[in-house]
């Protein structure tokens, strides 16, 4: 994977998240809130799940834990960062989701290619940066997706966030380079 490969992946899962935000901002704050029994309570819990582990990972890439007692911190304290009731509504939620999307876009815009090459730890193993950052965007995806169906269960329309919706807007709001 090249860093324009993971350029266009964290564009994409940006625009994705956006229109996820867009879609539950029609929400009523009681709609917003409340409990449909998923993996996470409610559309809040669900999107502060996700930023939370797209804060977590920016986190680990910039520095990888060195020990079992470092990465347990770095989950402790993204508990504590991204607990749901300290985001308690869409205004917050929003504000902390453009703060790490800053953060993220430093990071993805400073990255080259033999950096996505190299390995860090990961579990009793390593992986490829570029692997755990394909990981970050399925992660993300798989939540956006159920959100969708929490929108629905509401009788509230998601936005489209399939990848090839995404190539097609970029091609028509991006101006051409090919003549």
């Amino acid at each position: 994977m090249t860093r324009q490969d993971i350029h266009t992946l964290f564009a994409y899962d940006r625009w994705a998240n956006r229109r996820t935000l867009q879609a539950a901002s029609a929400l009523s704050a009681e709609d917003f809130l409340r409990d449909l029994g998923g993996s996470f309570r409610s559309i809040r819990d669900t999107l502060v799940h996700i930023i939370g582990g797209e804060w977590l990972w920016l986190a680990y890439w910039k520095h990888p834990p060195d020990s079992a007692a470092d990465l347990a911190y770095l989950r402790e304290r993204r508990g504590v960062l991204f607990h749901p009731d300290a985001i308690s509504d869409f205004a917050a939620v929003q504000a902390k989701w453009s703060e790490v999307e800053k953060e993220q876009i430093e990071f993805v815009d400073s990255l080259t290619d033999a950096m996505l090459e190299e390995k860090i730890p990961f579990r009793t193993t390593e992986a490829k940066l570029a692997h755990l950052m394909q990981h970050l965007a399925n992660h993300s995806t798989y939540h956006r997706g159920q959100i969708a169906l929490m929108l629905r269960q509401l009788h509230a329309t998601p936005l489209a966030t399939d990848f090839h919706e995404f190539l097609f807007e970029s091609q028509h709001e991006a101006p051409s380079t090919h003549q």
